[in-house]
């Protein structure tokens, strides 16, 4: 079972070893190792049951270190990384040639990000590498954003979990790339909402266009179903749901207000999208392993951190 402690030179000496470590990050846990091991990369794969073709995030400690893993910086690459890191921004360029395909799924880009956790920034301050590190979570299920949630789904299938307190945003980074998605006129694209928000990112490098979800995904978190609890999840106008499933024990997720249910969690009473944001996957776990029996969200204002919360709600029901 997991050791769930905050030394990071045992950390580090384990991601050293090749092995893989949950560490903390200001968005959610990530289950980490080094980005240039592929047997360690392999690992996470592994761990978490991720399909190949959906790939990881490469974490950096310091912008001096984005060349190890980039080849080229694009229009507006360096503003985005004065502006918004360390920081929920994960930035898809153009990959080093060094960096393994495993990594990207073979794809010529890759997502670089910086996190904002004084002890992730130790971490890979200590570390001679980067480190790839998705959510550290069963593929497709809730993120994790406590120690304790990582060590109740992954704790027999690692040996260390950093323990840096519960996330301060909560939802993953927001994704942008150059170029991809606007061959003929190169423009900065949305991949996916998040701790970033899009009005803040418009301001530094223009209008963003939005990358469409794909079955190959050609950034992280893409795939239509992710996120995703056991049980039914339903997003709408609460006022309809509630009358729809009438008569069974139900659990609601509500920005603000409450409402008639076994169980109704207010994730912002005061109307705050950042703490609803901070709240999201740590409720959604909770009533995930309730006695309700099906889970009922309302949709959240469309700007700002309500992009990313209904993002994820979104994802979370898909195919249900």
């Amino acid at each position: 079972m997991a050791t769930i402690g905050t030394d990071i030179q045992q950390a580090a000496a384990l991601l050293k070893a090749g092995e893989v470590v949950a560490i903390p990050t200001e968005t959610v846990y990530g289950l980490a190792a080094d980005a240039f091991n592929e047997e360690a990369v392999l690992r996470i794969f592994r761990v978490k049951d991720r399909p190949a073709f959906d790939p990881l995030i490469v974490h950096v400690g310091r912008i001096e270190d984005v060349p190890k893993v980039v080849r080229a910086l694009p229009p507006g690459a360096q503003e985005l990384m004065g502006a918004f890191w360390p920081g929920p921004l994960t930035l898809i360029l153009p990959k080093h040639p060094d960096l393994p395909d495993l990594v990207t799924s073979g794809l010529d880009t890759v997502g670089v990000r910086m996190p904002a956790h004084p002890l992730s920034t130790e971490l890979l301050r200590t570390l001679p590498f980067p480190l790839a590190a998705p959510s550290a979570n069963p593929f497709g299920y809730v993120s994790p954003t406590t120690a304790q949630h990582v060590a109740d789904q992954l704790g027999a299938k690692i040996p260390y979990i950093l323990d840096g307190g519960a996330c301060t945003v909560g939802v993953e980074s927001t994704i942008v790339g150059w170029g991809m998605n606007t061959p003929n006129a190169p423009q900065w694209t949305l991949y996916r909402p998040g701790g970033t928000p899009v009005e803040a990112i418009e301001k530094v490098v223009g209008s963003l266009t939005t990358a469409v979800d794909s079955p190959s995904p050609s950034a992280p978190g893409m795939l239509e179903s992710h996120y995703a609890p056991r049980k039914q999840l339903h997003v709408g106008p609460l006022s309809t749901l509630l009358k729809r499933y009438a008569g069974r024990s139900i659990g609601v997720i509500a920005f603000r207000d409450e409402y008639p249910a076994h169980r109704c969690e207010v994730l912002a009473d005061d109307g705050d999208l950042g703490v609803a944001a901070r709240n999201l996957f740590a409720v959604l776990r909770d009533l995930d392993s309730s006695d309700c029996e099906v889970i009922l969200a309302e949709e959240f204002p469309n700007e700002g951190l309500g992009r990313a919360i209904n993002d994820r709600l979104r994802r979370a029901s898909a195919g249900r």
